[in-house]
């Protein structure tokens, strides 16, 4: 899940902010788990909402999703887009707020990016830079503790 508690202009996401976006992901998974849609690209797929961002406002929120099973993602989320007035209209009925927000579906990238941080950290030359690092604390280490025996 992607973390980031800032906004755009790097202030903090309040409080109410974070709350409602959960709100909105739990009734939106639950909109996903209990419809059918006539869309080739979301028929029988399964969809993750990692996270929701609202804005200060309250007025608009970004959905980020992630299709499990290889399906297209690009795909996935231009479709949830064209439904997102159905998505706003059910999350209407299901939330408390004075007004439903715009829903903007956007794809989650950030397991691609742990997965190429993993790939990164793995490789050799990093390993190799981990050990030579490791070699070089232990040495410290020892001739710390041979200074400290005198």
């Amino acid at each position: 899940m992607s973390s980031n508690n800032k906004n755009r202009s790097g202030t903090p996401r309040s409080q109410r902010q974070l709350r409602v976006g959960e709100e909105i992901r739990h009734a939106m998974s639950e909109v996903l788990n209990r419809t059918s849609f006539n869309d080739p690209n979301l028929e029988g797929v399964i969809i993750t909402i990692s996270e929701v961002r609202i804005s200060p406002d309250l007025k608009n929120a970004t959905a980020f999703v992630v299709p499990l099973g290889g399906a297209d993602l690009d795909a996935v989320t231009k479709s949830l887009n064209k439904a997102n007035g159905f998505f706003r209209r059910e999350l209407s009925h299901m939330l408390r707020l004075r007004s439903c927000p715009r829903i903007g579906f956007e794809p989650d990238t950030s397991f691609d990016e742990a997965a190429k941080i993993n790939t990164l950290l793995q490789s050799d030359s990093v390993q190799q830079d981990l050990l030579h690092n490791d070699d070089e604390s232990l040495a410290e280490s020892q001739h710390g503790n041979d200074e400290a025996d005198s």
